[in-house]
């Protein structure tokens, strides 16, 4: 972890009144108006960051193009997994409105699957590195991240579901299993870097979980 040097002093200025001990609302409004501040600059400085550079882009020149103190970033971060799940969160509606188009879309379980995976895999390829820290935090408890893949692992299940009890999708498979080898494709197609093999690649996941359609 890059080393903690001086920062943004506004966030940390006393809230009480000299000689009184009494809270000054007025002093403690500016305070935490300017940590908010600071932690939206970071979040999206982190987020430019991570889209041009990958999740190798150092929290100090984050720091910096966010114009605040490093110091202030570990406050708001203190590791860059916290950042690393700030910044997926800020993509959240974005793929809250993908999950109900595909579920108000009256698609067959399969297609909607499909459709969900594709969903994931894309997300898991927006930042280059992003699948080895979301392997990592899928089976943690307790951290910002390791919640986020929590999520998303619940509506993979929400999807896998019907497709499971129409006899569609293999009987044992799981949503945590389902995004384990998502970040696997995820993984192999950013180093493939081409869309050609992401979808050859997405095909191949298909055939591992799809089950022969029961008879008629």
């Amino acid at each position: 972890m890059e080393a903690v040097s001086g920062s943004n002093d506004t966030e940390t200025a006393s809230t009480f009144q000299e000689g009184c001990g009494m809270p000054d609302r007025s002093r403690t409004a500016s305070p935490r108006r300017d940590a908010l501040r600071n932690r939206e600059l970071l979040v999206n400085a982190a987020r430019q960051a991570f889209a041009s550079d990958g999740l190798d882009a150092s929290m100090d020149a984050i720091a910096k193009a966010a114009g605040v103190g490093v110091g202030t970033l570990y406050r708001h971060f203190p590791t860059k997994e916290d950042l690393v799940a700030a910044v997926i969160n800020l993509d959240k509606p974005q793929l809250e409105a993908q999950r109900d188009r595909i579920r108000r879309a009256d698609l067959d379980p399969v297609a909607a699957l499909e459709q969900w995976l594709d969903v994931l895999v894309r997300k898991m390829t927006a930042y280059d590195g992003l699948p080895g820290p979301l392997r990592a935090a899928v089976d943690a408890t307790g951290t910002p991240l390791g919640s986020t893949c929590h999520t998303i692992v619940d509506a993979t299940e929400t999807f896998l579901a019907p497709a499971r009890d129409a006899g569609l999708a293999k009987p044992q498979l799981t949503g945590r299993a389902l995004f384990l080898a998502a970040l696997g494709i995820a993984w192999a197609s950013s180093a493939a870097d081409d869309t050609e093999t992401r979808e050859q690649l997405t095909a191949t996941l298909r055939s591992g979980w799809a089950a022969e359609p029961p008879p008629a």
